[in-house]
């Protein structure tokens, strides 16, 4: 059987290394580690990198990253960045300077660009912005310190799954409002 799989440049390279290392092909390779259930963003992914960086940026207001976008959801094309949430406390104010801080250096992941959005936790699910309605439906938690950005998430899910938050859509885009 024929499975075509796009993947990003860099985590191409990574798995031609670890198939090279254990004398097998890139396909028998795949088929061993799908079959154990060891194929992940993990293994490639620095995302103790990603968390130091967040933590330089916002310090102690760090909560969590969740990760987001064409990669999560399988689309990713060679020229797809990866879509990051840095999740931190209300003390934090959202400012164009913490953009500014984060964009003093040039952030990759494993070779692939990092697109970042720094987000607080939602109010209450009921009032949770589009973002985190997707997050919460694809994102996967990359970091989270003390289980608060799982707990949001799965409220979020929750309430999704109740149909008090439905899923629109205008001129393409999706976008997230009360039922």
């Amino acid at each position: 059987m024929r499975f075509l799989l796009r993947l990003p440049p860099a985590l191409h390279a990574d798995l031609v290394g670890r198939a090279a290392a254990e004398g097998l092909s890139l396909n028998e390779y795949c088929v061993r580690s799908l079959r154990a259930g060891g194929l992940s963003m993990g293994p490639w992914l620095d995302v103790g990198g990603l968390v130091a960086r967040a933590r330089r940026v916002v310090h102690e207001h760090f909560i969590g990253l969740i990760a987001h976008g064409s990669m999560e959801r399988g689309e990713a094309s060679t020229s797809s960045d990866l879509d990051v949430l840095v999740v931190v406390d209300r003390s934090q104010p959202l400012t164009r300077d913490v953009y500014r801080q984060w964009d003093a250096e040039q952030v990759e992941a494993s070779g692939v660009p990092v697109d970042v959005h720094f987000v607080q936790l939602p109010e209450s699910p009921d009032r949770a912005g589009s973002v985190w309605c997707e997050a919460a439906i694809e994102g996967t938690v990359l970091a989270d310190t003390k289980g608060r950005v799982r707990c949001a998430l799965r409220d979020v899910r929750r309430t999704i799954g109740e149909g008090r938050l439905v899923r629109k859509r205008a001129h393409g885009q999706p976008y997230w409002t009360a039922a």
